[in-house]
């Protein structure tokens, strides 16, 4: 594997990479926005707005539907999704079905209390495309950066706060069953952003300051460390033939005012062997 090279740097705070219409995307959560990144690192704004923003996507029709972390589903900027009654404590990432609903996580617990708040489980979530919502799964801790198999069948969940990959069969109209354990991550790791290959998943875990890449039932076969004093915050595979990994990578845990004043979030990119599938 050779060595990361930088493509974006000066960042907010980035999350929820996907590759779509030949290019990298992203949110820059404390900036508001939602980026286009070309292969030379030019940046475009394809979505501005007026709170922080997470998780992306495209429906079916070719819109962009995007996270807005305060209780909303936008899409093309406008709400179609108020989740606050099921999510009071606010949203984090998604992945959209190719069929088009989404699943979002949440997290569960108040964030700003004072003192060290008690994390607890919540629910993952579905937005149909009429814009209802809905609980798809119950008792996740944290649930976090999510990616769906190439047929369609499997949705891929990491548990921050539970410290593993978890796995459901996705059922007609987007129903879950079959909750298995896809992954213990090493170390205690706490798993963040994530995406799938042909055979694993490559995991931001943001506790040990590396990606690594997990088989699954827990082996690691790859790891990449990031430079000190970062953080390892979300990835996704992408370019022309999806081996490329690109690794988003903060100074902050995701402090709206730190990262803010830090504006050193950036992109690196890495070689890998094994080409992405599926979503996101």
């Amino acid at each position: 594997m050779n060595a990361p090279r930088l493509l974006v740097d000066g960042l907010a705070f980035g999350e929820g990479p996907r590759w779509h219409d030949g290019a990298l995307h992203l949110s820059d959560m404390h900036a508001h926005r939602v980026i286009r990144v070309e292969a030379d690192g030019t940046t475009t704004t394809v979505l501005q707005h007026d709170a922080p923003v997470s998780g992306i996507g495209w429906l079916p029709d070719g819109r962009l539907q995007t996270v807005a972390m305060d209780g909303f589903i936008l899409r093309d900027g406008e709400v179609a999704a108020d989740v606050r009654a099921l999510a009071p404590f606010g949203i984090n990432d998604m992945v959209v079905h190719p069929e088009g609903w989404a699943y979002v996580g949440q997290f569960g617990y108040d964030r700003d209390a004072p003192g060290r708040p008690e994390i607890r489980s919540s629910a993952l979530l579905r937005v149909d495309l009429d814009g209802s919502v809905h609980e798809a799964a119950p008792d996740l801790l944290v649930a976090n950066g999510m990616a769906i198999t190439p047929d369609g069948s499997t949705l891929v969940v990491a548990e921050s706060a539970g410290r593993r990959l978890s796995s459901f069969a996705i059922g007609a109209g987007g129903t879950l069953t079959d909750r298995q354990v896809y992954a213990e991550l090493p170390d205690g790791g706490a798993p963040d952003g994530m995406c799938i290959d042909a055979e694993g998943a490559w995991v931001a875990a943001v506790t040990l300051g590396q990606f690594i890449r997990l088989l699954p039932g827990g082996e690691v076969t790859d790891r990449v460390p990031v430079a000190d004093g970062r953080h390892a915050i979300a990835c996704v595979l992408g370019g022309p033939d999806r081996r490329t990994l690109f690794m988003i990578t903060a100074t902050t845990f995701g402090e709206a005012d730190a990262s803010r004043a830090a504006l050193a979030g950036r992109v690196d990119a890495i070689d890998v062997e094994i080409p992405g599938v599926g979503w996101p």
